[in-house]
C-alpha cells in the first residue's frame, strides 16, 4: 500500500510517522518511510537546517520535484511506501501547493492521511524552531487549507472513500489507528462519542474514568477516530479567563509544551475552535462505519448527555451509519437516543460481547489487536 500523509509545519509527523511504521512491523508487515523534507536537505547540503523553506520558489520546485523522482524509483521495488510531505505551505511567499500533480497522479497512492493537532502545540513547536512569527488565527486557517487540499488532492488522483483526517494525539492511539489502516483495512471504523466539556468537580472525574475505560476498549477491536485526541475548547475558557484578569497572555501546553500565547490572538479564535470541533467531529463520522457513544451517569443518577453528542448521534444516523450508544444511568433514555440507535447497552462488558457476537470483530483480538 503507498500512503501520502500530509498535515502543516509544526506536526512533527516525522516522530508520529516512525512510531506508527513501528507499530506496522508488529502487526507484520514493513513499509519504507519517506520524509520528502529531509530528502531535499540531503539533496542541498548548502541549505542550513529550518531554511529550506526561504529558497525562491523554483529553487523549491525543482527540489521537490527530484527527491519525489526518488520516491517514484523506490515504489517499483517496494509495494509498502509512507510518503511524509505537505500539501500547502504559508511562509515567506504567502500560500502555495506543496506537491506537483503529474508526481502524484504516477504514485496513485492508495491512502490520504491528514494529520492535525491541537493549534498551541502547534505554535510551541514553531516558535521552538524560530518561527513565531505566525499567529494562533494563521495557523488555524493553515490547517483547513491541509485539509482541505488534502482530501481534494485524493478525490482527483484516487476518487471517494480514500482519504481521513487523523489526530496526532497525546498517546499512542492515533499511531495504532494508522497502522489499523494499513494494515487491517478490514476492521470496522469506529468514531467515539463522549462528553467532553460541560462536567465539574467529582462528576468530571468520574465522568473521565469512564470515558477512559471506554476509549481502552473500543480501541482494543476497533479503527477509532477519537475527538479526545484533538481537543482545543479549553483554551476558550483561558482567552476569556485572562482577558477578564486583564493578562496580556497566558502560558499553557501539554506534555512539556507550553507555549506562551497572546490573550487577543485566543480571544481571536475562539469562533474559530467552534467551527472547527463541529465541522471535523462530522467528518470524522463520515470517515468511519459507525458511530459508538458512551453516555455517563452523574451522581444523581442523570444522563451527562452534552448537546454536542446529540448532535453527533443524528448526525451519524441520517448519514446512515451504525449508532450505538452505552447508556450508563439509572434514568431511562429518551426517544431521540433509542429511536435512531442501531443498539443501547447499559455497559462497555455488554457493548463488547455484542459487537464480538454479531461479527463486527472479524477476528478475536486474544487481547489488544495492536500489541
Amino acid at each position: 500500500m503507498k500512503v501520502v500523509v500530509t498535515g502543516q509545519v509544526g506536526l512533527d509527523k516525522k516522530s508520529f510517522l516512525q512510531r506508527a511504521a513501528e507499530l506496522v512491523c508488529g502487526n507484520g508487515s514493513q513499509y519504507a518511510l519517506c520524509n520528502i523534507g529531509d530528502m531535499m536537505y540531503a539533496e542541498a547540503p548548502d541549505v542550513p537546517a529550518g531554511k529550506i523553506l526561504d529558497l525562491p520558489l523554483s529553487r523549491l520546485n525543482n527540489l521537490r520535484r527530484s527527491v519525489f523522482k526518488d520516491v517514484l524509483a523506490e515504489c517499483r521495488h517496494n509495494d509498502n511506501i509512507i510518503v511524509n510531505t505537505h500539501a500547502t505551505f504559508r511562509w515567506r511567499h504567502g500560500l502555495f501547493y506543496a506537491f506537483d500533480y503529474d508526481q502524484m497522479k504516477a504514485l496513485h497512492a492508495d491512502l490520504y492521511i491528514c494529520l492535525v493537532d491541537n493549534v498551541d502545540a502547534i505554535h510551541y513547536r514553531l516558535s521552538r524552531d524560530g518561527h513565531a512569527n505566525y499567529t494562533l488565527k494563521d495557523l488555524m486557517v493553515w490547517r483547513e487549507e491541509e485539509i482541505l487540499a488534502t482530501e481534494l488532492l485524493s478525490q482527483i488522483v484516487r476518487g471517494h472513500g480514500r482519504f481521513y483526517v487523523l489526530a496526532r494525539g497525546m498517546d499512542d492511539g492515533p499511531a495504532e489507528a494508522m497502522a489499523g489502516l494499513l494494515t487491517r483495512p478490514y476492521l470496522k471504523k469506529a468514531y467515539l462519542s463522549f462528553p467532553m466539556s460541560h462536567l465539574a468537580g467529582a462528576e468530571a472525574a468520574a465522568a473521565a474514568e469512564a470515558i477512559g475505560d471506554f476509549r481502552r476498549q473500543m480501541k482494543r477491536y476497533f479503527i477509532c477516530f477519537d475527538p479526545g485526541d484533538l481537543e482545543e475548547k479549553y483554551l476558550c475558557k483561558l482567552a476569556l479567563e485572562a482577558a477578564e484578569q486583564g493578562h496580556r497572555t497566558v502560558e499553557y501546553g501539554q506534555g512539556g509544551m507550553r507555549a506562551v500565547l497572546a490573550t487577543n490572538q485566543l480571544l481571536d479564535i475562539i469562533a474559530d475552535i467552534d467551527g472547527q470541533i463541529y465541522a471535523r467531529d462530522f467528518k470524522l463520522i463520515d470517515q468511519s462505519d459507525m458511530i459508538i457513544s458512551l453516555v455517563p451517569a452523574m451522581s444523581d443518577g442523570r444522563p451527562a448527555l452534552s448537546s454536542g453528542v446529540e448532535r453527533e448521534l443524528q448526525h451519524a444516523h441520517e448519514a446512515a451509519k451504525d449508532v450505538f450508544v452505552v447508556w450508563l444511568p439509572q434514568a431511562q433514555p429518551s426517544p431521540f437516543i433509542t429511536e435512531t440507535a442501531t443498539a443501547v447497552f447499559t455497559s462497555v462488558r455488554q457493548a463488547v460481547d455484542y459487537f464480538l457476537e454479531n461479527g463486527f470483530v472479524p477476528e478475536p483480538p486474544g487481547g489488544t489487536l495492536f500489541g
